[in-house]
C-alpha cells in the first residue's frame, strides 16, 4: 500500500516522499482513510508506530481543501516534548500547504505564544494547563474547532490532566471529529473515550504492550551498587544511544554528571530544568552530541528517535503502564532494542506484573566480572519462576487443613487443669 491510495492532496504526498516515508504503517493504513471519512477514532497502539502521522495528515488534508484563519484542530499532548514532536512532524508534513500551527506549553514566554495566536493559526497543538490559562485570559476562541485529537491520552490522565480534559471538552462545540490515541486502556480512560467519542472505529495495532523487537532482560541488584553495575554494563556492552531513566530529578541529574566525569557524552533531562534546557537536551541527544539521557519520566514519552539502542531502568517503575511506555523509546521504526532493568527482591510483584504483560518470564542476568560482594542475585525473584498455578507446599496444607475443619497455625496444645 501507498500513501497514493488515501487520494490526499498531490502536495502532501510529495511531502510525505520528500520526509522519507514510503509506505503507510499499520496504525496509518487503518486510521487515515476512516479519519477521512470524518469518524471518530479510537487508535490503540505501541508508540513509535506512526500514530502523529495517522492523525496529522487527515487535518492537514481538510484544512488545505478550505483556508482560514481560525483554529480548526486542537491537538492536546501531556508533555512539551511530545507537543514539540508534533508540532516538528507538522512543520515538516504540511511545508507544502502553508497551514499554520503554533505550540502552547508552559516554562516558555506566554506573550509570544499569544502574538502568534493572535496573527491567525489553524492547529493549535497544546498542553492542558497553558492552554486553559490562554483561554482564561481571553487569547484563544476554541468554540469552532472541528478537529479534536487527544493524542497520549493515557499519560495524561496518570499526570492528573483528567480535570483540565473535562473543562477543555466544555469549550468545544458538540459538533466536533474527536481522535483519540492512546498506548494502553486504563478504566478511567476508557470511560473517558466512551463518553466523548461519538460511533468511534476502533484501530488497535498488535498488543498494547512493548514492541517485539525489544529484548529483556533482568539484572537483581542492591540500590547502593546500582551505579557501580550501570558503569560496568557501559563498559562491558556495545550500545548505540542509551536512554537511563531514574525516579527522581536529582538522581538523573547525578547521574549525568557522574557518566560526563567519566568521559562519557551524556545530559540529564527532568522537570526543574527549563524548556531551553530541557529541548537543547533532548536536541543534542537527537543530534547525537550525547550518547546517554539520563532521564525522570517526563522523557517516557515525545522523544522520537528511532536509534536508540537500549533503555535501561536504573529504577524500575512505579507501574506496568510506564514500564511500557519507557520500553517504547527503544525498538522503533522496525529497529532492535534492548532494555535492561535493575530490581531488588523489593520489587518481586511488580516484575511479576511486567511479566503477565509480556507473556513471558524476563531473563535473569548477572554480570561477569563484577564484585556483587555478599549480595547474591541467584537468590533474588526465586518466586517468579514457579508455575503460578502450581500451589506452594505450605498453600497445600493450608487447602489440606481447612478441607479437614482445622484451623491453618500451628496446633495448640490443651492446657492441664491445675
Amino acid at each position: 500500500m501507498s500513501f497514493e491510495q488515501f487520494s490526499l492532496d498531490p502536495r502532501i504526498v510529495a511531502q510525505i516522499k520528500a520526509v522519507g516515508y514510503s509506505t503507510p504503517t499499520p496504525i496509518q493504513q487503518q486510521a487515515i482513510p476512516r479519519v477521512l471519512e470524518g469518524r471518530d477514532v479510537l487508535g490503540l497502539a505501541q508508540t513509535g508506530t506512526g500514530k502523529t502521522a495517522a492523525f496529522l495528515l487527515p487535518i492537514l488534508q481538510r484544512l488545505t481543501q478550505r483556508r482560514s484563519r481560525r483554529v480548526r484542530a486542537l491537538i492536546v499532548a501531556p508533555t512539551r516534548e511530545l507537543a514539540e514532536q508534533i508540532y516538528q512532524m507538522c512543520l515538516d508534513l504540511g511545508k507544502v500547504t502553508k497551514v499554520r500551527a503554533v505550540t502552547v506549553y508552559g516554562g516558555v514566554s506566554k506573550s509570544s505564544q499569544v502574538s502568534r495566536l493572535r496573527a491567525g493559526v489553524e492547529i493549535v497543538i497544546a498542553c492542558p494547563g497553558r492552554l486553559l490559562d490562554i483561554v482564561d485570559d481571553g487569547n484563544l476562541d476554541l468554540s469552532r474547532v472541528e478537529v479534536l485529537v487527544l493524542d497520549e491520552a493515557d499519560r495524561m490522565c496518570d499526570m492528573g490532566f483528567l480535570p483540565d480534559i473535562r473543562r477543555i471538552l466544555k469549550l468545544l462545540p458538540a459538533q466536533r471529529q474527536t481522535l483519540f490515541f492512546c498506548a494502553t486502556m486504563p478504566a478511567d480512560i476508557r470511560e473517558l473515550a466512551d463518553r466523548i467519542l461519538k460511533d468511534p472505529v476502533t484501530v488497535q495495532i498488535g498488543k498494547i504492550a512493548p514492541a517485539q523487537t525489544v529484548s529483556h532482560a533482568l539484572y537483581p541488584v542492591p540500590p547502593n551498587l546500582k551505579k557501580r553495575l550501570l558503569l560496568s554494563i557501559l563498559e562491558q556492552t556495545s550500545t548505540g544511544r542509551v536512554l537511563i531513566f531514574t525516579r527522581t530529578k536529582y538522581r538523573a541529574r547525578n547521574l549525568a554528571r557522574d557518566l560526563v566525569k567519566r568521559g562519557y557524552r551524556a545530559a540529564a533531562l527532568q522537570g526543574n530544568m527549563s524548556q531551553n534546557q530541557r529541548q537543547k537536551a533532548i536536541d543534542g541527544f537527537r543530534s547525537k552530541k550525547y550518547d546517554i539521557l539520563a532521564a525522570t519520566d517526563v522523557a517516557a514519552r515525545g522523544i522520537d528517535v528511532s536509534e536508540i539502542s537500549h533503555v535501561i531502568n536504573f529504577d524500575i517503575p512505579d507501574t506496568v503502564d510506564a514500564y511500557t511506555h519507557r520500553i517504547g523509546r527503544t525498538g522503533r521504526a522496525h529497529r532492535s532494542g534492548e532494555a535492561f532493568t535493575f530490581a531488588g527482591q523489593e520489587d518481586a510483584q511488580l516484575v511479576r506484573d511486567i511479566e503477565k504483560l509480556l507473556g513471558t518470564q524476563i531473563e535473569r542476568r548477572r554480570l561477569a566480572n563484577f564484585d556483587y560482594g555478599s549480595f547474591v542475585p541467584e537468590n533474588q525473584f526465586k518466586t517468579t519462576y514457579s508455575d503460578p498455578r502450581r500451589k506452594t507446599p505450605s498453600q497445600h496444607r493450608r487447602n489440606h487443613n481447612h478441607a479437614n475443619g482445622r484451623r491453618n497455625g500451628p496446633r495448640r496444645r490443651p492446657q492441664r487443669r491445675k
